[in-house]
């Protein structure tokens, strides 16, 4: 199989370190070729929005398979607006990663993939409709995967502690889900591997409060984790506060039963026990 990849983030590029062996040939975007040296071994091609050259669109059209990880903006999918002419052409596997946020506010409920999408927030309504654009566009199966809040290596509890930049912001009720890098790697793979269309959530099977997992972190590396601050009066980018408007527990029974994903971090304890067994001397404080 002759894979590409549209946007070459942190979970792709975890992807092909994986599994980029089971491809004959692997090929993705980034915005400038020339300054990812550290994307040794994947064909690099450049996409900024516009209309690629014609070498990317070839490699686009006789990819077997598609990994999209390119966010929509306000105007659209910037990928089927550049080449989703050349992507309805022809068949081929597509798997498009998403977000549990398109699922909004539960007040912690639990909620699965047959939970309709309901958030006010204008980035993840664009993501139900990248979704949709995605599955109408392509003559062939679409997973659509949406991903819990994303860490490994790099990016987790214990790295933001050691920085200085961890925070234990206390809203009573809210959880995050949460999923190890790695484990997104297997999920895209299976649903490579899946015969059919479909969309599935990828998530732990512990959604949790997200001073928990601070509190944790900070237990591992054996120094006082930072104070509680309250929600309602924490200085915080509006940004930042927007991902405390919606709470849920979602569900991966899906992922595990149809999909076949055996999760390696099953909670967010699994993960950073690994981190830092990986990682104890690079991040000891």
């Amino acid at each position: 199989m002759r894979l590409f990849i549209l946007g070459l983030g942190y979970s792709a590029q975890h992807f092909v370190r994986k599994f980029g062996g089971s491809f004959s040939h692997v090929a993705g975007t980034v915005r400038d070729p020339a300054r990812r040296d550290d994307l040794a071994g994947i064909e690099l091609h450049a996409f900024s929005g516009s209309r690629p050259a014609d070498a990317t669109v070839d490699r686009i059209r006789n990819a077997d398979v598609l990994l999209i990880s390119i966010p929509p903006g306000s105007t659209g999918d910037p990928a089927l607006a550049a080449v989703g002419d050349v992507i309805a052409a022809g068949r081929r596997k597509v798997v498009y990663l998403s977000t549990i946020g398109v699922y909004g506010d539960h007040a912690g409920g639990w909620v699965d993939e047959s939970t309709p999408p309901q958030s006010g927030l204008d980035r993840a309504r664009m993501r139900v409709a990248a979704e949709r654009a995605w599955t109408d566009t392509v003559q062939g199966d679409v997973a659509i995967l949406r991903l819990a809040g994303i860490y490994g290596p790099g990016r987790n509890a214990l790295v933001t502690l050691r920085s200085g930049t961890a925070r234990r912001i206390i809203k009573p009720g809210q959880v995050f889900n949460r999923i190890h890098v790695d484990d997104i790697a297997s999920a895209i793979m299976a649903a490579i591997n899946h015969n059919s269309s479909g969309t599935w959530n990828v998530c732990d099977d512990e959604p949790a409060p997200p001073q928990d997992v601070i509190a944790y972190a900070a237990q591992l590396m054996d120094i006082a984790p930072p104070a509680e601050e309250a929600f309602a009066t924490a200085e915080m980018s509006a940004m930042a506060r927007s991902f405390y408007a919606s709470s849920a527990r979602v569900s991966n029974a899906r992922l595990k039963h149809e999909l076949g994903v055996t999760l390696t971090y099953p909670t967010y304890r699994h993960g950073l026990d690994a981190l830092w067994r990986d990682g104890e001397e690079r991040l000891r404080c």
